[in-house]
């Protein structure tokens, strides 16, 4: 496994985060545990997850992953050694009033996670989402609350674009708030937006980058057949959300690329889905990329992506191969 600091920051993660999202749905218990331990055992040290976890829940599944990578860390004895990293912006009540950005859902919220998580501070707390009804200078004074007061280390964002990154950094800078020193953003093979704008101002401002959704929700594991339906009990066939990626990623221009990255990773000597996240860690302003794994034996293909090295002849042959999605930028 491989290390390194997140964006300017003197905190240190492994280049590997282990993603939980479908822990308590698509994952009982018992085998997210097993998940945990063998991403530990590969030198893992970065864990991420959110209060809205498991994937696609609803009503009181809503914080179960929390709640079940609590007890796993309660049973192992604390969280030494390890990187926790949550995020929250979405409804954490049934009547939906308490959720945003606001100083009220940000203060509720971290004591939700410190809560389920059974610790008394969180590594990394990030923002999942910008919200548009509440003024960012109220959002960075809340943050910097929950800094103060040892129960953030560190303050990140997901999903947002450029130019909302490049606002709060600004206004944190200019109220000499807590800065913003990471950004989950998703970045993979066939979706490369962020090369455009976001990856260029992280790199040039020192800010960490965690890449989600490394395999495109599973398409680039290379397991789903190139016509017809994608296998049963993945993620483009789970409720709630199975429609939503299927339209992210399982089009045919996506499908195509799989079988023509079939040969590269061979060449690689690498799974597919192992050519994919060495792909990514090879990126200059990438910091980790988030794995996830529904089963245990998943982890084997992409732990050991941390430490491959891609030659500059493969690169080159990749960044070719998947400049369309850019989205454009390939064309100028």
């Amino acid at each position: 496994m491989q290390y390194a600091r997140l964006g300017r920051t003197g905190l240190r993660v492994s280049r590997i985060c282990l993603g939980t999202m479908v822990f308590g749905t698509q994952t009982e218990e018992a085998a997210a545990r097993a998940i945990l331990d063998r991403a530990v055992a590969g030198g893992v040290t970065f864990l991420d997850t959110a209060d809205i976890y498991p994937l696609g829940s609803r009503g009181d599944l809503v914080g179960r992953t929390e709640e079940i990578l609590g007890r796993w860390l309660a049973d192992r004895g604390g969280r030494e050694g390890l990187v926790i990293a949550t995020k929250s912006r979405g409804r954490d009540d049934d009547a939906g009033g308490d959720q945003g950005s606001s100083r009220k859902h940000i203060v509720r919220a971290v004591e939700g996670c410190l809560r389920r998580l059974g610790t008394d501070y969180l590594d990394l707390y990030q923002l999942r989402g910008p919200d548009p009804h509440t003024p960012i200078d109220e959002t960075l004074r809340a943050l910097e609350d929950v800094v103060r007061a040892g129960k953030v280390r560190y303050v990140g964002v997901s999903g947002f674009l450029a130019y909302e990154v490049a606002r709060a950094v600004g206004k944190a800078e200019a109220l000499q708030l807590p800065r913003v020193d990471c950004v989950q953003t998703r970045y993979n093979l066939v979706f490369r937006e962020g090369e455009r704008e976001l990856l260029p101002y992280c790199a040039e401002e020192a800010i960490g980058v965690i890449a989600n959704n490394p395999l495109a929700g599973g398409l680039l594991t290379g397991k789903h057949p190139p016509n017809g339906e994608a296998l049963p009990g993945s993620r483009f066939q789970l409720p709630a959300i199975g429609e939503h990626y299927s339209r992210r990623y399982f089009a045919a221009a996506e499908r195509e690329t799989v079988e023509d990255l079939r040969p590269l990773a061979a060449e690689a000597g690498l799974p597919l889905a192992g050519l994919a996240v060495a792909w990514l860690l090879a990126r200059p302003a990438l910091t980790s990329a988030i794995v996830g794994a529904s089963r245990p034996e998943q982890l084997d293909e992409t732990l050991g992506a941390a430490d491959a090295t891609l030659d500059a002849g493969l690169l080159d042959r990749l960044d070719a191969l998947t400049a369309p999605y850019r989205r454009g930028d390939a064309l100028r």
